[in-house]
């Protein structure tokens, strides 16, 4: 088991289930909760810790401060608020914003050395107000960006086809919302091309882009689908895995963009971003990453602004 130590700032909702699937998933030795609200982050490490006698490996689970992030093999940003029906990730800018100055000052002074990956929505634009705050390198700033919305993807191939999700490469990228596009051109089903299935494409790209809004409308909040992407992300980070997953990072000419973070497949190690993969889009497909980043691109003028 990998002995590395996460902070998560932020022991809401989507901190806290971060918490429980890096416990679960023994990816990391210690986890440290940090929240505005003390008493709230020690109940949910303690909330936490009390899982982990049930597993085969032991986690030290506890809450702390924000200098819990200088020594720390990789810290997580889920600070924020949870969307509400009929919301769009991109009406929480201002209170985001708002939060990540706060933040930005408990930060910036203890000069971070390790990867920071932000949650908290609009995720592309939180990405790079954070990456600019702390004054971070591209490689080690970014948000989750499309994982979750690969994850989805995926989910909705997988019932489509009559395949297992094990049998099917696909990833979701541009911006984590309405705008996101699939590179169907790079889809394959247990080694088959996307266009010999037979699927309909636009179904299933509205099904991906809708299922966050189901959920909220449903139970009024996700959890655990982000939960476990980051911790399949951290595990990447803290056991050098080198696997390709879609991450936001700020583009400097990769697919054709420049000054906007972005959902793309990216290889991840110990440092964070070592590469970012390239897929060959044809031109719709470009047209519609174009689209997606000129979505992003103005929200991150707007959040300048604020």
């Amino acid at each position: 088991m990998n002995q590395g130590k996460v902070v998560i700032i932020g022991a809401g909702h989507v901190g806290s289930h971060c918490a429980y699937a890096l416990a679960a998933s023994g990816v990391c030795g210690e986890i440290v909760l940090v929240d505005s609200v003390a008493e709230k982050a020690a109940a949910q490490a303690l909330d936490v810790a009390d899982s982990v006698s049930f597993l085969d490996r032991n986690v030290t689970v506890r809450s702390g401060g924000y200098g819990e992030c200088k020594d720390a093999d990789l810290t997580v940003v889920a600070i924020g608020e949870p969307r509400l029906p009929g919301q769009t990730r991109l009406d929480l800018l201002g209170r985001s914003v708002e939060l990540l100055k706060g933040l930005g000052k408990e930060l910036k002074p203890l000069k971070l050395t390790c990867p920071v990956v932000t949650i908290t929505n609009p995720a592309d634009i939180v990405a790079d107000y954070l990456r600019k705050s702390l004054e971070l390198e591209r490689w080690r700033c970014f948000s989750t960006g499309t994982l979750l919305d690969t994850a989805r993807l995926v989910r909705v191939i997988s019932q489509e086809a009559g395949t297992d999700r094990r049998s099917v490469c696909a990833f979701a990228m541009g911006e984590h919302g309405d705008s996101s596009m699939v590179p169907f051109s790079a889809v394959t089903v247990g080694g088959l091309p996307f266009e010999k299935l037979g699927l309909d494409k636009e179904k299933i790209l509205e099904q991906t882009r809708r299922a966050g809004m189901d959920i909220i409308e449903g139970k009024g909040s996700t959890e655990f689908g982000i939960g476990r992407a980051l911790a399949e992300l951290a595990g990447c980070i803290l056991r050098d895995a080198k696997r390709v997953l879609p991450v936001s990072v700020l583009l400097d000419g990769e697919y054709g963009q420049r000054g906007v973070h972005c959902g793309v497949p990216c290889r991840i190690g110990k440092n964070g971003i070592e590469e970012i993969v390239q897929l060959d889009l044809n031109d719709e497909e470009q047209r519609m990453l174009d689209a997606s980043c000129q979505v992003i691109r103005k929200h991150i003028t707007m959040a300048a602004a604020l």
